[in-house]
């Protein structure tokens, strides 16, 4: 019995939806350490912390995306883990500025990693 292409599209649709689920399901929950900061001085001025808590706190303020620039220098960008999806500012405006300890699940493309973050804590910073 033949089925219509629209029903081999739908199935093929179908089982990439659940490969897909399967490997996002599956993705690795590791602990990320490092500085809450604006993500536009992450890659324009090349800061490997934030100048300060103002002024991660007004960059948020103004809009631009926190992200988690991790000790060995990776930028984890905060994203939600349902769709639709939501910034994630308000999880890590009371952290703009520090140093952080989180957990949750990460997600590599294109040489982008994100955290679904599970569990995010200040973590203290010796001088």
């Amino acid at each position: 019995m033949r089925f219509p292409p629209i029903i081999s599209r739908l199935t093929v649709l179908a089982l990439f939806a659940t490969g897909f689920c399967v490997r996002a399901a599956d993705a690795p929950t590791v602990t990320v350490r490092g500085y809450v900061l604006d993500s536009a001085c992450a890659f324009t001025k090349d800061l490997s912390k934030p100048i300060s808590k103002q002024c991660a706190t007004s960059c948020a303020d103004a809009g631009s995306p926190l992200v988690i620039l991790a000790d060995d220098g990776t930028i984890y960008w905060p994203i939600a883990g349902v769709t639709p999806s939501s910034g994630q500012n308000s999880k890590l405006l009371p952290f703009a500025g520090d140093k952080v300890v989180t957990k949750g699940k990460v997600y590599q493309r294109g040489g982008s990693k994100a955290i679904v973050i599970e569990k995010i804590e200040a973590q203290a910073v010796s001088k």
